[in-house]
């Protein structure tokens, strides 16, 4: 297993300063790659926490590229798409809490579920819903996420 990319933290002035592997695979033409989902929050640094310690999400950025503006972007572990919590943007401007049903699909359903737990999040029961089970969960602003388990997967 290779080490993750250490988080940017400095936004490079020059592209030759960005990194030439960045773990992230090419863009073919034609494709459509949802790669980022803002997350509103209160509060960045109680959100990254949550994100990070509690969820297992890697940190990938934590910039402040002008002042008044600080973006933050984490991925759940295996996945190709990330969350950003940011202030200062108005084009990500929602209210927090207002998030709903953002999925993470897992292997094992009560594996996952346990590892929440151990790590302190409030989730809710296993739920089948007609051979796909579902534990939900939301983040400290009430933006609410939920585990997925398909069992043909």
């Amino acid at each position: 297993m290779t080490d993750a990319p250490a988080p940017v933290t400095e936004i490079p002035t020059d592209l030759g300063e960005f990194p030439k592997d960045s773990g992230n695979p090419p863009v073919p033409p034609g494709t459509l790659l949802l790669e980022l989902v803002p997350v509103p929050a209160t509060d960045i640094e109680r959100a990254k926490a949550f994100y990070q310690d509690q969820l297992g999400f890697r940190l990938d950025v934590d910039v402040n590229p002008k002042p008044g503006i600080r973006i933050v972007q984490l991925t759940p572990p295996g996945s190709a798409c990330s969350i950003t919590l940011a202030e200062g943007l108005p084009t990500l401007d929602m209210p927090p809490g207002t998030l709903r049903g953002l999925h993470l699909v897992v292997a094992d359903i009560e594996a996952s579920r346990a590892q929440l737990v151990e790590r302190g999040v409030e989730i809710s029961e296993i739920e089948d819903s007609g051979g796909v089970l579902y534990a939900y969960f939301a983040d400290p602003d009430g933006n609410t996420w939920c585990l997925q388990h398909m069992p043909w997967r």
